[in-house]
């Protein structure tokens, strides 16, 4: 009885789901997963991004559409010292806050809610973050909390951030989405209130769309902003859903059948038959991106890199990619995507070698091999799948390595891993910005440990490296120097990468405006219905 009530439930959703498809004026955008929350800044995940940070939110400046061209948002200008440590941004005028069910702003944007955003996340002792306690992985991963050394303001439309010491891809790192900017108005009123979890459940900002309400693992609805600042690149339909869908072959069939206009991240294996829809359009760009498998390097086990050396060299990654990316992703040599300027091309794959890998291993004092858990990712991602995690599985067995394999939800998956309680996790990572230090700071840096380093890699020759290339302007000097981390990474290999997968958003034919960001967001102003 209770499983014909769900299919009974589940079936009168989609129904719903399928007329909102034929209503005018209403987007519906099958996503991959439920986002971990709608605060943005306590998460890194590109489903969790899209859920707020590009609908909800503005930051105060953002990449163009489809571009990796840094332009202006809430912050109409700005100005930068001499000696690179003083960014003064001057703001928009006229910036509304949402109006919606939970709150009716007084006043529309100012300095003071740019100041108390940041001072939430530099400050353990702000009341707002003493009353609802949250780490910001991307903010501390980049050394913000220590780089950065003040956010005044100058008058209501202007505020002024002091750096410590020059970070050249500041303005870039403004532009993610960690760095939206939240009504100070708002989230006094919870505090007040006291319900200041709410942030993580009824988001407020100044974006495109207004929220309106959240089913997990079912859809999350928002309504156009009609007093969106942005005339020339706003929201062109009246309602978006995201109707969320983890199956990638579900999403596939519910783009087939007319239920949703655009689908996130296609299996490989669906995206031939999505091109040869007559109904269908599959936009594609080379991906920016590389699925990792990450070792926890404080594991007295896993600490040796001839072990992690001998678990990449296991790996028969040739044979991984066919099976899981199959025509739509290609091999992975090093941490970061071969279109990253300062990429190193001289770094290979190691080649797959059992005997070499056993030989590596009995070096290391584990001639018999070892047990370990192997954590796959909930839901099937087009970087990392359950497959992914058996072929890996089978591939260790042959060097004497049991991995067991096991999974969490989303967000106790983030959880458990940033506080490093695995083995081997898998994950990927998608390019933020556009800059060399958004890989090799954010995810191996020894800032981002307890952040997105599930790795857990600390290691002072790679650190001393990345911490350098981002104090220097230089483009060149840069490059030098994430070369030289490169080349450290490859012998001390923290995680193995695997494979970059080509993007593709598969859409209904009536979709209009949309792009696909390099970065991987998706993002719905600007995009209309025929």
């Amino acid at each position: 009885m209770k499983i014909h009530c769900t299919r009974m439930i589940l079936s009168t959703l989609f129904a719903g789901l399928a007329a909102h498809a034929h209503a005018a004026g209403t987007l519906i955008y099958c996503s991959d997963a439920s986002p971990a929350g709608f605060d943005v800044a306590q998460y890194s995940a590109i489903s969790d991004s899209d859920a707020s940070a590009e609908t909800v939110y503005n930051t105060l400046v953002s990449f163009k559409r489809g571009s990796t061209e840094l332009v202006p948002v809430l912050a109409e200008k700005w100005d930068i010292s001499d000696d690179g440590l003083v960014y003064t941004f001057h703001l928009r005028r006229g910036v509304k806050f949402h109006t919606s069910r939970f709150f009716t702003p007084t006043r529309e944007l100012m300095a003071d809610d740019v100041v108390y955003t940041f001072e939430r996340m530099l400050h353990k002792d702000h009341p707002f973050r003493k009353a609802y306690p949250a780490d910001f992985p991307n903010f501390t991963d980049m050394g913000m909390h220590k780089n950065l050394k003040s956010v005044k303001k100058v008058d209501d439309h202007t505020v002024r951030f002091t750096l410590n010491e020059v970070n050249a891809p500041f303005l870039q790192n403004l532009a993610m989405s960690f760095a939206v900017i939240h009504s100070k108005e708002y989230l006094e009123k919870l505090l007040q209130e006291g319900k200041p979890q709410l942030i993580n459940q009824q988001p407020l900002g100044t974006g495109p769309f207004v929220f309106e309400r959240y089913q997990k693992d079912a859809q999350i609805r928002y309504k156009a902003n009609k007093d969106y600042w942005n005339k020339e690149d706003g929201p062109l339909v009246d309602n978006l859903i995201f109707a969320i869908t983890k199956d990638p072959s579900v999403r596939a069939q519910k783009l087939m059948a007319n239920e949703c206009h655009i689908a996130a991240n296609p299996a490989p294996a669906d995206v031939g038959r999505l091109k040869q829809a007559p109904h269908l359009k599959v936009l594609s760009r080379p991906g920016f991106n590389v699925g990792y498998i990450y070792y926890n390097t404080e594991k007295p086990h896993l600490s040796k890199p001839e072990v992690r050396q001998a678990l990449d060299m296991a790996m028969n990654k040739e044979a991984i990619i066919k099976a899981v990316y199959g025509g739509e992703g290609v091999l992975a040599h090093g941490p970061m995507p071969a279109s990253q300027w300062s990429y190193d091309e001289s770094i290979r794959s190691r080649p797959h070698d059992v005997e070499k890998a056993k030989a590596l291993l009995k070096q290391a004092g584990y001639p018999d091999g070892f047990e370990m858990s192997l954590w796959s990712l909930p839901g099937a991602r087009p970087h990392n799948s359950r497959l992914m995690a058996e072929l890996l599985q089978s591939d260790w067995a042959q060097i004497g390595v049991k991995a067991t394999i096991s999974t969490y939800e989303w967000g106790e998956y983030l959880k458990r891993a940033r506080q490093g309680t695995h083995d081997v996790v898998m994950s990927g990572w998608v390019g933020d910005n556009g800059d060399p230090d958004n890989w090799l700071g954010n995810l191996l840096s020894c800032n981002s440990v307890g952040g997105s380093n599930f790795s857990r890699f600390c290691y002072k020759p790679f650190d001393d490296l990345v911490m350098k290339a981002k104090r220097v302007t230089d483009t060149q000097e840069r490059t030098r120097l994430y070369k030289e981390a490169q080349k450290i990474f490859h012998e001390q290999i923290p995680m193995s990468p695997v494979g970059t997968l080509v993007e593709n958003v598969p859409m209904n034919k009536k979709v209009e405006g949309y792009k696909i960001s390099p970065f991987g967001r998706h993002q719905f102003y600007g995009v209309s219905l025929k």
